[in-house]
């Protein structure tokens, strides 16, 4: 059985803990899963919205206008499903134990940046070294 771990709603993890400690690993899973109901209520709510929306609109121009805003509704869901898929790899290296570590140099990630993006597998430094050499060989 699983240790519960206590949060009041105003605590943020503080670089004068121990990282990744069972306070700040549960701050995480919470933020995450929390997300993760977000993003998918989001979806069961576009979709429904989409079937509502289903009929036969005879002037070209609104029709036009009403499937540019369908694509675009479409890709914003699957950018959200790409989300839901780094929010569920976040919650998997969580159970894992290596949840707010560098997967290019081991090296804890900072509290800010896993605060601003909890799904971020790199540090800051790592992910700017990756984002030039990307570059540089697109620039090929």
């Amino acid at each position: 059985m699983k240790n519960e771990v206590f949060l009041d709603d105003d605590y943020r993890p503080a670089e004068d803990e121990p990282f990744m400690n069972e306070r700040q690993t549960e701050y995480f899973r919470r933020k995450l899963v929390d997300w993760k109901a977000e993003l998918m209520t989001d979806s069961r709510d576009t979709i429904s919205g989409m079937k509502d929306q289903t009929r036969n609109i005879p002037d070209v121009a609104d029709r036009a206008s009403e499937e540019t805003d369908r694509a675009l509704e479409l890709r914003t869901r699957d950018r959200a499903r790409k989300l839901v898929a780094k929010i569920d790899a976040a919650l998997r290296r969580i159970d894992e134990g290596e949840y707010g570590y560098c997967e290019m140099t081991g090296e804890p990630i900072s509290l800010k940046r896993l605060d601003a993006r909890p799904i971020a597998t790199m540090s800051l430094e790592a992910q700017e070294r990756h984002e030039r050499r990307e570059k540089v060989h697109r620039d090929d």
